[in-house]
Protein backbone atom coordinates (compact mmCIF):
# COMPACT_ATOMS: atom_id res chain seq x y z
CA UNK A 1 0.00 0.00 0.00
CA UNK A 2 1.39 3.40 -1.01
CA UNK A 3 1.04 6.18 1.57
CA UNK A 4 0.59 9.80 0.63
CA UNK A 5 1.33 12.80 2.80
CA UNK A 6 -1.35 15.41 3.37
CA UNK A 7 -0.69 17.92 0.65
CA UNK A 8 -1.08 21.62 1.17
CA UNK A 9 -1.77 23.31 -2.13
CA UNK A 10 -0.52 26.84 -1.79
CA UNK A 11 0.85 29.19 -4.37
CA UNK A 12 3.03 32.22 -3.98
CA UNK A 13 3.33 34.27 -7.13
CA UNK A 14 2.04 31.27 -9.09
CA UNK A 15 4.56 28.86 -7.60
CA UNK A 16 3.58 25.94 -5.38
CA UNK A 17 4.90 26.14 -1.83
CA UNK A 18 7.01 23.02 -1.36
CA UNK A 19 7.29 21.31 2.05
CA UNK A 20 10.95 22.37 2.38
CA UNK A 21 9.96 26.00 1.78
CA UNK A 22 7.23 25.82 4.42
CA UNK A 23 9.66 24.23 6.89
CA UNK A 24 12.25 26.94 6.17
CA UNK A 25 9.68 29.69 6.67
CA UNK A 26 8.77 28.17 10.04
CA UNK A 27 12.45 27.92 11.04
CA UNK A 28 12.94 31.58 10.06
CA UNK A 29 9.90 32.59 12.13
CA UNK A 30 11.14 30.66 15.16
CA UNK A 31 14.60 32.19 14.77
CA UNK A 32 13.16 35.71 14.55
CA UNK A 33 11.21 35.10 17.77
CA UNK A 34 14.32 33.85 19.59
CA UNK A 35 13.33 30.19 19.69
CA UNK A 36 16.05 28.02 21.23
CA UNK A 37 17.84 24.98 19.80
CA UNK A 38 15.90 24.90 16.53
CA UNK A 39 16.18 21.66 14.59
CA UNK A 40 14.75 20.74 11.19
CA UNK A 41 14.77 17.02 10.38
CA UNK A 42 13.95 15.48 7.02
CA UNK A 43 11.87 12.43 7.97
CA UNK A 44 10.11 11.70 4.66
CA UNK A 45 12.55 8.91 3.78
CA UNK A 46 11.91 7.04 7.03
CA UNK A 47 8.30 7.87 7.90
CA UNK A 48 4.90 8.44 6.36
CA UNK A 49 4.00 11.01 9.04
CA UNK A 50 5.42 14.03 7.23
CA UNK A 51 8.36 15.24 5.18
CA UNK A 52 9.87 17.44 7.90
CA UNK A 53 9.86 17.88 11.66
CA UNK A 54 10.74 21.28 13.08
CA UNK A 55 11.63 21.09 16.78
CA UNK A 56 12.15 24.19 18.93
CA UNK A 57 12.42 25.04 22.61
CA UNK A 58 10.97 28.06 24.35
CA UNK A 59 12.31 29.31 27.68
CA UNK A 60 8.86 29.83 29.21
CA UNK A 61 5.14 29.28 28.64
CA UNK A 62 4.98 32.88 27.48
CA UNK A 63 7.70 32.37 24.88
CA UNK A 64 6.13 29.11 23.64
CA UNK A 65 2.84 31.01 23.26
CA UNK A 66 4.65 33.74 21.28
CA UNK A 67 6.35 31.15 19.05
CA UNK A 68 3.02 29.42 18.41
CA UNK A 69 1.31 32.71 17.58
CA UNK A 70 4.09 33.85 15.24
CA UNK A 71 4.16 30.58 13.30
CA UNK A 72 0.36 30.72 12.93
CA UNK A 73 0.48 34.34 11.73
CA UNK A 74 3.30 33.79 9.23
CA UNK A 75 1.78 30.66 7.73
CA UNK A 76 -1.67 32.28 7.63
CA UNK A 77 -0.20 35.06 5.46
CA UNK A 78 0.62 32.32 2.94
CA UNK A 79 -2.86 30.83 3.32
CA UNK A 80 -1.40 27.73 4.97
CA UNK A 81 -3.24 27.18 8.25
CA UNK A 82 -2.28 24.21 10.41
CA UNK A 83 -4.44 21.13 9.94
CA UNK A 84 -4.47 20.79 13.73
CA UNK A 85 -2.80 22.12 16.86
CA UNK A 86 -2.43 19.88 19.91
CA UNK A 87 -1.32 20.77 23.42
CA UNK A 88 -0.99 24.05 25.28
CA UNK A 89 2.07 26.17 26.06
CA UNK A 90 1.44 25.59 29.79
CA UNK A 91 1.80 21.82 29.23
CA UNK A 92 5.32 22.26 27.86
CA UNK A 93 4.57 20.81 24.42
CA UNK A 94 2.62 22.12 21.45
CA UNK A 95 2.36 20.24 18.16
CA UNK A 96 1.36 22.04 14.97
CA UNK A 97 0.47 19.74 12.06
CA UNK A 98 0.84 21.24 8.60
CA UNK A 99 0.55 17.87 6.86
CA UNK A 100 3.99 17.73 5.27
CA UNK A 101 5.61 19.65 8.14
CA UNK A 102 5.07 18.97 11.84
CA UNK A 103 6.22 21.58 14.35
CA UNK A 104 7.05 20.66 17.96
CA UNK A 105 7.39 23.51 20.46
CA UNK A 106 8.80 22.37 23.79
CA UNK A 107 9.68 23.62 27.23
CA UNK A 108 13.31 22.49 27.77
CA UNK A 109 12.46 19.80 30.35
CA UNK A 110 9.71 18.32 28.13
CA UNK A 111 12.07 18.25 25.16
CA UNK A 112 14.55 16.25 27.21
CA UNK A 113 11.77 13.95 28.43
CA UNK A 114 10.39 13.14 24.96
CA UNK A 115 13.84 13.17 23.29
CA UNK A 116 12.56 13.31 19.71
CA UNK A 117 16.10 13.81 18.44
CA UNK A 118 17.00 10.33 19.67
CA UNK A 119 13.73 8.80 18.51
CA UNK A 120 14.31 10.22 15.00
CA UNK A 121 18.11 9.83 15.00
CA UNK A 122 18.01 8.24 11.53
CA UNK A 123 16.50 11.40 10.05
CA UNK A 124 18.71 13.78 8.13
CA UNK A 125 19.44 17.03 9.98
CA UNK A 126 18.68 19.87 7.54
CA UNK A 127 19.13 22.80 9.94
CA UNK A 128 20.32 23.14 13.52
CA UNK A 129 20.40 26.57 15.16
CA UNK A 130 21.63 26.60 18.75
Amino acid sequence: MEWEHHSIATTIGGDKLEPIDLARLIVDTLTDKKGQDILMLEIGEISVLADYFVICSGASDRQIRALLSSVREDTKKLQVPPLSVEGEPASGWVLMDYGTVIVHLFAPEMRIFYDLEELWREARVVVRIQ
